[in-house]
């Protein structure tokens, strides 16, 4: 099956304040230092300052940036607070999805052991609901993503930590057009669809036990073969 579509080539826009992302993220433009004036930037770049501002004014909402009235544009010192962002035009590339995957391997395997540490008995009740409700999406012919979403967000809801939510809400949306992709794969194959089932399962039974061990080697297995499926579906 082929991958999955490739996001729109980046605009001048986007080529523009990645660059000035990168002078000031690798240190060749300290903090406290004021940037170049708006015409100055569009003859560097060779692009109109309407493209110029549009990229500044992403930096701005970043916090990579900040506006002085009367005074100029500055790269904010240490304590500036920077959003995170992973831009979704660079994952064109099964190896930058997969690196993607790394990331949220990372984060899976220490929120199922946190739950499994912390959960409540009602946080088995919406975690077994929300296992049931995937079943229930592919038995009625659907690809069953928004309900694996919800089923790993319920996971992280058991944590307590409202960060685990974000962050796995942040890195999850850029998953699941490849997740649709393997859903795809797995429907034609029952045997993958079971495998799927069982890892689910090996998750929730291990926080059910309160294996804080056992949870997270079920989460880490579960996305290293969630890995695999992505590779065979590119092939």
């Amino acid at each position: 099956m082929a991958f999955p579509r490739l996001p729109s080539p980046p605009t001048l826009t986007d080529t523009v304040a990645k660059r000035l992302r990168a002078e000031i993220d690798e240190g060749r433009v300290l903090p406290g230092a004021k940037l170049p004036t708006e015409s100055a930037l569009a003859e560097q770049f060779g692009v109109s300052r309407t493209v110029i501002r549009e990229a500044v004014s992403r930096l701005r909402q970043d916090g990579v940036v900040e506006a002085r009235q009367g005074s100029g544009v500055y790269v904010t010192g240490p304590s500036g607070n920077r959003a995170l962002r992973i831009d979704a035009a660079e994952l064109s590339t099964l190896d930058a999805v997969l690196h993607i995957v790394d990331l949220r391997r990372a984060l899976e395997t220490e929120i199922a052991a946190q739950a499994a540490a912390v959960r409540k008995k009602q946080d088995m009740v919406d975690i077994d609901a929300a296992l049931a409700a995937i079943s229930q999406a592919v038995e009625n012919g659907g690809d069953g993503v928004k309900e694996d979403v919800a089923f790993h967000r319920s996971i992280a809801r058991a944590t307590g930590n409202p960060y685990f939510m974000t962050t796995l809400a942040f890195v999850s949306q850029f998953m699941e057009a490849a997740t649709r992709v393997t859903r795809g794969n797995e429907a034609r194959h029952a045997s993958l669809m079971r495998d799927v089932l069982q890892e689910h399962i090996a998750i929730v039974e291990a926080i059910r036990k309160k294996d804080v061990d056992g949870a997270r080697e079920a989460a880490r297995i579960h996305m290293v073969n969630a890995a695999k499926r992505l590779r065979q579906a590119h092939r």
